[in-house]
């Protein structure tokens, strides 16, 4: 009989900044996604605390006062680990630990612990591993002070080694290394990708928690990990999906997110290459989510960091069963009405309209409007099969699915 365990959370608190960059409202959207992450970690946000500033303060990120407030509030409750929604730079880092007295990371470090517990394959986990390690390595200072210098002797005498600079050059030699690993794995990775034929290849990509996973296994009667917390899946998948007498490859990616952490963007890099070879992108939206036209924009914002702006994209709209406006009473004439008031008809006559033809509104997890999710996605891998293979007879004229 398996005996009933306790998930016993780590008591944090989040620390913003409202700047005239990050307004009041984004900054509380920030910190509600902060503490989404904090809770896939393992942390329970007991408070949340934010200053107004112009810019952070170089030494402590916040100023000294909203400093002791906090130290206050750590002291009082107990609390174990203070996470930053913005990176903070080494000295930050080391000037904050020493006036707070508990452990204190940034979002990148908390995105990079994330990935490290869902990690699953080799690849997976040496794409994370050397992400850490550029993390660590200009944070290195005042982590190890325990020791001066190396213990001295006979042949140890001179200027010798400080303990940093020797922990130094082994990040640096395992950084190198994990490089090499990573360059192998490519190199196979290039040849697995040159060996699945000519078959369209159709890549999910999306903002973290939109559903992709889901998506995935209802399309491809697959079993790919699937759950409501951030980065759920980190190894990339593919699988062949036949719609009707058309097989094609889909692929399951990682999540992206806002402030995403140019060490895993580096890291990364060749899981990104399934995006980049893609002949067509499913850009999975969860419209569910008061923010998911940011959620668009940051999405498109890496594509064109990789060079795959200008690719076929199909905008699936998923979560439709999970969407709710906001109402207005009909006697109600001060409340203004705003994209939260919207229905899902008022959506499609926005800006959606202009992509109306490459656009679909759907629930991966209901199953509904699938059947029309089939025929686009049919309709649109047939027009690049046809253009590739324009003699080839393997299709029919027409294609009619019955449910």
């Amino acid at each position: 009989m398996i005996e009933p365990t306790d998930i016993s959370y780590e008591k944090a608190v989040l620390i913003g900044l409202i700047t005239q960059y990050q307004d009041e409202e984004k900054s509380n959207e920030y910190l509600d996604e902060l503490e989404f992450l904090a809770y896939t970690a393992g942390g329970e946000v007991l408070k949340r605390f934010t200053q107004k500033m112009d810019v952070p303060n170089p030494k402590t990120f916040i100023g000294t006062g909203k400093l002791e407030e906090v130290k206050n509030f750590v002291d009082a409750h107990e609390v174990g680990v203070a996470i930053f929604d913005d990176e903070l730079s080494p000295a930050q880092q080391k000037n904050i630990e020493r006036i707070l007295q508990c452990k204190i990371i940034d979002r990148t470090n908390l995105i990079l612990d994330i990935f490290a517990q869902r990690a699953q394959t080799s690849y997976a986990r040496t794409q994370v591993e050397l992400a850490q390690y550029q993390y660590l390595l200009p944070r290195l200072a005042g982590m190890w002070t325990h020791l001066e210098r190396q213990r001295g002797g006979i042949g140890m005498r001179g200027p010798g080694e400080t303990e940093i600079e020797t922990d130094r050059r082994i990040v640096r030699d395992r950084i190198a290394l994990l490089k090499d690993k990573l360059k192998k794995i490519d190199r196979q990775m290039e040849v697995q990708r040159g060996n699945r034929g000519s078959l369209v290849r159709v890549a999910l990509i999306g903002y973290t928690n939109v559903g992709k996973s889901t998506l995935m296994n209802v399309i491809s009667k697959s079993d790919v990990f699937a759950e409501d917390k951030l980065f759920a899946t980190l190894d990339t998948t593919v699988r062949k999906v036949v719609i009707g007498n058309l097989p094609f490859l889909l692929t399951d990616t990682v999540g992206f997110i806002r402030k995403l952490p140019t060490q895993l963007v580096e890291s990364f890099k060749s899981t990104l290459d399934e995006v980049r070879e893609a002949d067509l992108l499913l850009h999975v939206v969860d419209i569910s989510h008061p923010s998911f036209e940011h959620h668009i924009d940051s999405v498109d914002k890496i594509l064109e960091e990789i060079g795959s702006a200008d690719k076929p994209t199909i905008m699936v709209f998923n979560k439709i069963d999970a969407y709710e406006a906001e109402e207005i009473e009909d006697d109600d004439l001060m409340t203004e009405k705003t994209k939260a008031h919207y229905t899902l008809e008022e959506w499609k006559q926005t800006w959606m309209s202009k992509v109306n033809g490459d656009a679909i509104f759907i629930s991966a997890l209901n199953k509904e409007n699938f059947s029309e999710f089939r025929k686009l996605v049919y309709e649109k891998v047939k027009e690049i099969h046809t253009t590739r293979f324009p003699y080839n007879n393997f299709l029919y004229d027409e294609y009619t699915e019955e449910d």
